[in-house]
């Protein structure tokens, strides 16, 4: 239901063109073929049953966890291709393409929305009134689907409320990790703060619905609204009437090394998350010795506590608190941040979001290393294992309460007091003039009466 008509856009001969179509929403994305730096021993983890009916799923080429669709992209108008008399771009697949202006990328139905999925902060008494405000207003007002987590039902302090008994039957739950949201939801409304969004995020693993999210936690980065008068806010995006800030995710495989014993291997691992993939040493004393490859090519050996791998949305969680820069979220870049290197010139790094980055342990690492996924999913890699990360193809789309600029430079003072300060007093200019002049005076006058120089 949600359109990203021309949300890639291609210079000319692109020839690649993935449409991925529902009967609900419609996303297209333009990309190009290349290949991937996984040991192609590996690439075929997958049964091939498995991967014919996630091609009759998709309508796509099979391909192995997405790293053969990658993605290269500028957030500018396209660039002139001819240099001077004679010089231009070399024609091919890999082509430099655009994406939309980010004040363009407005919300839009197809069809009026008719499902909605609630995710409330857990174990927050402050959260059960707006959400039983809000549940019984979308079922009885808007006439709409509602899917709430098996676990907020489970909350034995929503029995003390005489508005929800009479929409707790209406309500359509599920299980995170054991039941598929995929298709059967139009939209989202988050109640919480930003760990809220967060594991909205989480559960959905490819096309994210767009996500409105109500400022009810404690830092409230990620979410503008407020939720006095939520009624309008919300009439208002069902309307259409909402601008939509992109957020990238990273996609993340995780590959074990194949047993010599003959053993089963593990099938890689694949997680996407939106703030920041963490390696650290975990409880070793020993610094972390982590090799970095970028494309395939060796970058940098990281000697320290670990590394920070971050999306523009992640730039403001633990990449600016480990001494990284603020990237707004519609910039197309992925960020790398040391923690606490042994080394005075190993500063942060941007990365354009195309590029597919491996992080494994050096052979001469002393110790493992950790590894953790928007905080989440901590588990350890040992020598042999590897992770590659590059941009997900699938952002998370968050409604602004306001347009793009102002949401994030809003929260970026509220939140995080960004260059926030006292002011200095206003100086009268002509006032200070008087006073500077008749100091002279006075300085002149007594002048004259200092003795002489002997």
């Amino acid at each position: 239901m949600l359109s990203f008509d021309n949300m890639w856009c291609s210079t000319e001969d692109m020839p690649i063109l993935r449409k991925c179509k529902t009967d609900r929403c419609e996303h297209r994305f333009r990309r190009r073929i290349s290949k991937s730096l996984i040991p192609q021993a590996l690439l075929h983890a997958l049964p091939d049953s498995q991967v014919r009916q996630r091609r009759r799923r998709s309508g796509t080429w099979p391909c192995a966890f997405d790293f053969a669709w990658r993605t290269r992209s500028l957030n500018a108008p396209s660039p002139i291709q001819q240099f001077g008399p004679c010089g231009r771009i070399m024609k091919n697949s890999a082509m430099v393409m655009q994406i939309q202006d980010p004040a363009s990328q407005r919300l839009t139905w197809y069809k009026p929305p008719l499902s909605v999925l609630v995710i409330k902060k857990l174990h927050d008494s402050s959260v059960l009134v707006p959400f039983v405000q809000l549940v019984h207003w979308l079922v009885h007002e808007k006439s709409m689907v509602v899917f709430v987590e098996s676990a907020v039902l489970e909350d034995t302090l929503l029995k003390e409320y005489g508005d929800f008994t009479s929409v707790r039957d209406r309500l359509m739950t599920f299980r995170a990790g054991t039941d598929d949201l995929t298709d059967k939801i139009d939209f989202i409304i988050c109640l919480g703060g930003d760990g809220t969004l967060l594991h909205a995020s989480s559960l959905f693993q490819q096309s994210v619905p767009p996500v409105m999210a109500f400022h009810l936690g404690s830092l409230g980065f990620l979410t503008p609204f407020e939720f006095n008068n939520f009624q309008e806010q919300v009439e208002n995006v069902l309307e259409g009437h909402a601008a939509l800030t992109l957020r990238s995710r990273l996609q993340c495989v995780v590959l074990r090394k194949i047993p010599e014993d003959g053993k089963e291997k593990k099938k890689p691992t694949t997680i996407l998350v939106l703030n920041e993939v963490v390696v650290d040493r975990g409880p070793s004393p020993y610094l972390s010795n982590i090799d970095l490859f970028l494309d395939g090519k060796h970058i940098t050996s990281v000697q320290g506590d670990g590394l920070i791998v971050s999306t523009p949305t992640g730039s403001t969680a633990y990449a600016v608190a480990a001494g990284a820069s603020m990237i707004h979220p519609s910039v197309p870049a992925i960020m790398v941040t040391p923690i606490c290197p042994h080394s005075l010139s190993f500063r942060p790094i941007v990365v354009p979001a195309g590029v597919e980055l491996k992080i494994a342990l050096s052979p001469d690492a002393r110790n493992a290393m950790w590894v953790s996924f928007d905080g989440r999913n901590r588990q350890e890699l040992r020598h042999g294992d590897s992770m590659y990360v590059t941009t997900s193809v699938y952002p998370v789309p968050s409604i602004c309460a306001q347009d793009q600029i102002s949401d994030w430079f809003d929260s970026l003072a509220e939140c995080l007091h960004w260059n926030v300060r006292k002011k200095q007093k206003q100086i009268d200019e002509l006032s200070d003039l008087t006073h500077y002049s008749n100091e002279t005076l006075e300085e002149i006058d007594n002048h004259d009466e200092r003795p002489a120089d002997t």
